[in-house]
């Protein structure tokens, strides 16, 4: 089989916490000789707070096709180039799948650094099982589809999580409330930031804190599904945790 020409890492960042880096991921970034990041101005505060100087190029969900191309062929030349997205692990709901793909159907080294998810996370601080999950990525910002997405989610058994905005929360909050007003639910905003909440407790209950109150910040939904454990039953609450 021919030889790898160059390798492409998939560099896992910080999604809030500047402290949540590996000391490889960094490592990693200092000795690529090429840093593609979905915005360079954003990974600049990283790459500050690190002693980070490479080079950075830009490669978002605009760009991907022509940006690809380019650098395919820097790692035909046997380059390293690293990838990272503005927050978390690239590829979950960022661009990099098409260079990701091309790259290794080039037959380039692929390395995945792993590190902060925010769906991981939010599961993590959840309290739901987590032995089984289905993850929709971003609700839509149309109210019947997501609806539609909200009205599936409230029929499986596992768990499901969401991503969010925090301008749309309480629509989706009363949505729920609509559809099923007592099944527990779990919103965790600006996870590992300095104002991380997960507010805990009933669609029907959780609506009405959202009402009174407008927040700020990245949320993630997370639904009980409809095969709730016998030992978590007793303990669903309506409080901020």
């Amino acid at each position: 089989m021919e030889q790898p020409t160059g390798t492409l890492s998939i560099v896992s960042t910080p999604i809030g916490n500047l402290a949540d880096i590996s000391n490889r991921a960094i490592d990693c970034l200092q000795n690529a000789d090429l840093v593609a990041c979905e915005d360079t101005r954003h990974s600049g505060i990283l790459f500050r707070a690190h002693d980070i100087s490479t080079r950075r190029i830009s490669l978002h969900r605009h760009n991907e096709a022509s940006r690809s191309e380019q650098i395919l062929g820097m790692l035909a030349e046997g380059k390293h180039i690293a990838y990272i997205s503005d927050a978390g692990t690239p590829l979950v709901c960022d661009p990099g799948a098409r260079l990701v793909h091309l790259a290794a159907s080039a037959n380039n080294n692929i390395q995945v650094i792993p590190g902060p998810c925010a769906v991981i996370a939010a599961l993590a601080g959840s309290g739901f099982p987590a032995d089984r999950f289905y993850f929709g990525g971003f609700l839509s910002t149309k109210k019947i589809a997501r609806t539609r997405e909200l009205e599936h989610a409230l029929t499986r058994e596992e768990t499901s999580v969401f991503f969010d905005s925090p301008h749309r929360i309480e629509s989706t909050l009363g949505i729920i409330n609509d559809l099923d007003p007592l099944r527990p639910l779990v919103i965790g905003r600006e996870l590992t930031k300095k104002f991380e909440e997960f507010r805990r407790g009933s669609a029907q209950s959780l609506v009405e804190k959202f009402r009174q109150k407008r927040h700020k910040g990245e949320i993630v939904l997370i639904l009980s599904g409809t095969r709730i454990p016998s030992w978590m039953k007793p303990h669903v609450t309506d409080n901020a945790g």
